[in-house]
């Protein structure tokens, strides 16, 4: 796994996200599964429920991909980093509108646009010619 730099990504992103999920739930006593403004984690990300289980499932996908495969952690770190970077765009509109079902924030914009460009980054420049046995 250390001789690559996609599962190596996803594997520590991975279990990033799932302990910035479960850390969430302590931000998140008393708000409201869509609530559009959520508890503050670490003082400046906010969240609630709904975002607390996105960091879980992408938390896993990226941990079960790393510890997987080069090809699975490559396919994982794309997708997901495409998905923070669309994120990232429509976040922008979402901050302080009854649209914002997952209590987006100006510092959570900031860190979805910081990890789609790390994970697109490796996903789609390290290992151009993936094996297919990792």
């Amino acid at each position: 796994m250390t001789n690559s730099p996609n599962r190596l990504l996803a594997t520590v992103f991975g279990a990033v996200y799932i302990l910035v999920g479960i850390l969430g739930f302590t931000a998140t006593s008393g708000v409201g599964f869509f609530d559009t403004s959520g508890g503050l984690l670490l003082g400046i990300f906010e969240v609630n429920i709904l975002h607390n289980v996105a960091h879980l499932l992408i938390g896993a996908a990226l941990l079960i991909a790393g510890l997987s495969s080069v090809p699975a952690a490559k396919g994982v770190n794309t997708t997901i980093g495409a998905a923070y970077l669309l994120l990232g765009i429509v976040g922008l509109f979402l901050v302080g509108s009854s649209a914002n079902i997952l209590a987006i924030n100006a510092a959570d914009n900031v860190l979805h646009f910081a990890s789609a460009a790390v994970l697109l980054a490796v996903g789609l420049g390290a290992e151009k010619a993936t094996r297919r046995t990792a």
